[in-house]
């Protein structure tokens, strides 16, 4: 009973490592858990008491119990089998194919790393970067929105800041889930986009089964009280104007308001401009018929250039912003008046007839967003150039002339992107109008 023992040093430290491991799992671990999740739970009760628009229970739920509802969505089960007889394929197969759309689609939100983590990120980007500035908000109506309503914000797209600009502005208002596309799903980023609580979307995508998916998931999700963030025209403005709208998120939106229930969809118009984009060089040599076309690698080369640039100039002090970013926050559009008043039920429409009325949806929706399209310093000035007819901007006639015009328009519509535009544009600049 007294003999030695002797183990290799090898097993000695393989059975100590599993030992630690072992307490690690049982006793450490879990107590971990349960500081970082009374953590979060008390950042919610923080946010959720001064959002505007609280946070539903849909986005706070587990990301696998999202992911099976959307697998056992009836209407995603009759498309699998539809696409199992047409394709030959077992059902299984194409049930995986789904888990995988699903997967690639459901976001995993995070409420402490979207308003601790992301909002710090947001600020402190969006303010190094631009002059920003909150221009119009329609206070009232914001604050009149039912609880129950779900509220997608419909917002014009200028440049890929628009995802942090307005997500900083907005964060004393909700928690915004975007569609972001394929380009960011790169690690680390797509993590921390999905912690963020948006969802990633193939926008050229022909698959019926994915689309399906897609279809499912946002119905689900606006449903759910989810507040959403869209960009209609479904990608960059190449020159400023507003492009025709994109149907297909509308569509999967429209078809998940019932005329019976008590959940509104209430869509928010914002507008937002800058006075200069990063992509702006880009997208201009884009409207070029006659510009060649640029590789992959040229245009890897033109941003080092363009980050390089700017990081020398910071460097030796002669850096500068890249002048004003304003946002104005419209006033709501329910979608529930508007159906009343055209005696529409999108859910009972035919294929045909429901596009028709989308198009018609989308272009009263569109307009609300230009309404409120911020006017910035540069773009007015531009203005007086284009406007002025002798070729010389400064000439005293054609600043009296667009100034005019600028006051005119203001008193005419208080809420429009001119009066928007004066209370971003500092006393200095306006001074001559």
């Amino acid at each position: 009973m007294s003999d030695t023992v002797s183990l290799p040093l090898w097993l000695a430290i393989l059975l100590g490592i599993l030992a630690a491991w072992a307490a690690l799992d049982r006793l450490l671990i879990p107590s971990v858990r349960w500081v970082l999740r009374r953590r979060v739970n008390r950042v919610l009760e923080e946010i959720n008491t001064r959002l505007k628009i609280r946070i539903a229970p849909f986005e706070l739920t587990k990301r696998d119990v999202l992911i099976d509802r959307l697998l056992y969505d009836p209407q995603v089960q009759q498309a699998a089998e539809a696409e199992a007889r047409e394709t030959g394929m077992p059902r299984e197969v194409v049930m995986e194919r789904i888990r995988h759309y699903a997967h690639e689609i459901v976001p995993a939100f995070n409420a402490y790393a979207y308003f601790r983590v992301g909002y710090w990120i947001a600020r402190n980007v969006a303010r190094s970067l631009y002059r920003v500035r909150l221009g119009y908000e329609d206070e009232e109506g914001l604050a009149a929105i039912s609880p129950a309503a779900t509220v997608v914000f419909l917002i014009n797209h200028r440049s890929n800041m628009d995802y942090i600009l307005v997500s900083y502005l907005a964060a004393e208002k909700a928690a915004l889930s975007y569609a972001v596309g394929e380009w960011a799903r790169i690690w680390p980023l797509q993590t921390l986009i999905r912690a963020m609580g948006a969802y990633f979307v193939r926008r050229n995508s022909k698959d019926p089964l994915y689309r399906k998916v897609l279809e499912r998931y946002v119905g689900l999700a606006t449903a759910g009280g989810v507040t959403q963030a869209v960009f209609p025209e479904g990608g960059l403005s190449r020159d400023g104007k507003l492009r025709s709208p994109k149907l297909g998120i509308l569509d999967y939106m429209v078809r998940a308001l019932d005329a019976a229930g008590e959940r509104d969809i209430v869509f928010v118009p914002v507008g937002i401009n800058y006075d200069r984009i990063f992509e702006d060089r880009s997208l201009l040599h884009e409207l070029d018929p006659d510009a060649p076309k640029k590789t992959a690698t040229a245009s890897v080369g033109t941003t080092a250039r363009f980050v390089g640039r700017n990081v020398w100039l910071r460097a030796f002090n002669r850096w500068y912003r890249f002048g004003y970013a304003c946002v104005n926050f419209g006033s709501p559009f329910s979608l529930r008046r508007y159906a009343g008043r055209h005696g529409i039920d999108f859910r009972q429409l035919s294929r045909e007839d429901r596009s028709r009325k989308l198009e018609e949806l989308a272009r009263e929706l569109m307009g609300q967003i230009a309404r409120v399209i911020p006017v910035v310093p540069v773009s007015l000035v531009a203005t007086v150039f284009v406007r002025s007819r002798s070729g010389s901007g400064a000439s005293s006639s054609s600043k009296a002339r667009f100034c005019g015009s600028w006051r005119s328009s203001a008193a005419a519509a208080p809420t429009s992107t001119c009066r928007a535009a004066t209370r971003t544009t500092p006393s200095r600049s306006a001074s001559g109008c």
